[in-house]
């Protein structure tokens, strides 16, 4: 199954392939990445795609460092969601723990686990995936982030006791050394950052405990990512058809795998990628004609239709009026029977 990322992850991404000499458009290419994902951060996207964004521009820039580089750049605002929640906690101890918790909301294959004693805390990071370890840019950019998010709670002076490796050392250790600004380990059982129990105690002066308690409502709400083909189908068409480019050859470049993938899987769950399609189309299509000034013709060509014509035909299929009777509120006292709530769509 493929694990999803927000695309916030890559925002940073053009500005870094530039300072090492690459040309951001023709790698992202190169993986089936559309650069409209830089624009929208909320947008789905698979994190086989991404690692293989990083290990690529790594290779072909021969900068070891590229995942660190990225992590440097970045910080809570990338997290969404889950950097607001992290931001508003009363201890960084909190920040940490809440951070482990909602994490999956941005990266749905990403873990971090939390243990420790009196003297020392250890922050293991887990990042799913087939091979048995993810590739080592991945875990520079995501350890590093983790990093920086405890360096802005703290402030620019703040260390960690150490940083551990799995993997073997670079050529260069002391660009290592001086981003985490301590002793770095390389070839060790895990990745993980160890830190002062003391440090967990320190209250974030920014916090505001009614504003995280109303996050973590919210973030509870929207946190279960689907595990199922059809969820993540249903997902990522409902992100593109907001920004009116969705097809099924797009949603596949997002999941990382062809058309004929998607279809396989969607016939075995029992649908198809028109039902689902057709499905985030009525709810979509009901929130926007609810707008009188948005021109029907702008309508149809952000849902994918040829004109609009064919969205009015649909329109009056699915719904049982037209358009224009339904702004009206002269709507059928009962919809069609196969035609979902805009709820449950």
């Amino acid at each position: 199954m493929t694990d999803l990322i927000r695309s916030a992850g890559l925002s940073y991404y053009p500005e870094v392939a530039r300072s090492v000499g690459l040309d951001p458009r023709q790698m992202m290419r190169k993986v089936r990445l559309p650069m409209a994902v830089l624009d929208k951060p909320d947008t789905p996207i698979a994190v086989t795609s991404l690692r293989r964004l990083l290990e690529l521009s790594a290779e072909a820039s021969g900068a070891e460092d590229f995942g660190l580089r990225l992590a440097e750049r970045g910080g809570l605002t990338n997290f969404g969601a889950v950097g607001l929640i992290v931001r508003e906690q009363a201890t960084v101890g909190e920040a940490i723990k809440a951070f482990s918790r909602f994490i999956h909301v941005h990266h749905d294959g990403m873990k971090l686990d939390v243990t420790g004693d009196k003297q020392t805390v250890k922050l293991t990071l887990h990042l799913r995936g087939r091979q048995p370890t993810a590739p080592r840019q991945s875990i520079d950019m995501a350890l590093g982030s983790i990093h920086r998010i405890i360096q802005s709670l703290f402030g620019s002076d703040w260390r960690p006791q150490e940083v551990h490796l799995h993997y073997p050392p670079p050529r260069d250790r002391k660009r290592y050394r001086d981003f985490f600004g301590c002793r770095v380990t390389f070839n060790a059982d895990d990745d993980s950052i160890l830190l002062s129990a003391h440090d967990m105690e320190r209250g974030i002066p920014s916090a505001h405990p009614l504003i995280a308690n109303y996050l973590r409502k919210r973030i509870e709400a929207i946190e279960t990512r689907p595990a199922s083909w059809e969820g993540k189908v249903d997902e990522v068409v409902r992100a593109l058809l907001a920004s009116g480019d969705c097809t099924v050859e797009r949603v596949a470049e997002h999941l990382a795998c062809t058309r004929r993938t998607i279809h396989r899987h969607l016939a075995a769950s029992g649908t198809s990628f028109s039902a689902i399609l057709d499905a985030q189309r009525a709810d979509l299509v009901i929130q926007l004609i609810d707008d009188p000034d948005r021109p029907l013709a702008d309508i149809a060509g952000q849902l994918g239709f040829s004109a609009q014509s064919a969205m009015a035909r649909w329109f009056r299929g699915r719904f049982g009026c037209s358009i224009t009777a339904w702004r009206k509120g002269m709507r059928p006292l009962a919809k069609p029977a196969d035609v979902p709530s805009a709820s449950a769509a």
